[in-house]
């Protein structure tokens, strides 16, 4: 959702966006302090970000490995056309799957990519063969199984300066 034209960013703003997706545990007392406002006026910046849409939601971050989810793999997903509704049906029944945590349409090779996360490499054939393979809208899978993460950057790109 983008902000409303009366609801220009600015860079204190920026400042506390930065701030919360690095921690967004930190108290309005702290953020008031790092941004150099007093409490009042920076909760209620807050509060704008939140109303406009710019912030989201808050959430814990949950180390996947620390609660026995140790196998992430990245599929590339294409898509059965000629099947009647495809798409939509591909979507409704991925929905259900708890083990797929993101899904993108893409370009190039395949149709989407999907991030599955769970226990084991036991656990992730049997989603692939009695889960994945049984929807009939997928016409080929390939599975880019990840060794380890390297960066996991929870900021987002943009210039908060």
């Amino acid at each position: 959702m983008q902000p409303a034209q009366d609801n220009r960013i600015d860079k204190i703003d920026l400042k506390i966006l930065k701030i919360l997706q690095e921690n967004s545990k930190i108290t309005n007392l702290d953020l008031s302090k790092k941004i150099g406002l007093s409490p009042a006026p920076t909760l209620e910046r807050v509060k704008k970000l939140e109303q406009s849409g710019v912030i989201e939601s808050y959430h814990a971050h949950v180390s996947s490995n620390a609660i026995g989810l140790s196998v992430k793999t990245f599929v590339l997903v294409s898509l059965a056309w000629q099947k009647e509704n495809a798409l939509q049906e591909f979507l409704d029944k991925i929905k259900s799957i708890t083990e797929i945590t993101e899904c993108y349409i893409i370009t190039g090779e395949a149709d989407f990519l999907i991030k599955i996360i769970c226990r084991d490499i036991p656990t992730y054939e049997q989603l692939l063969f009695k889960t994945l393979s049984q929807i009939e809208e997928i016409e080929r899978l390939k599975t880019l199984m990840t060794l380890s993460t390297v960066k996991n950057s929870m900021v987002l790109p943009f210039n908060y300066d």
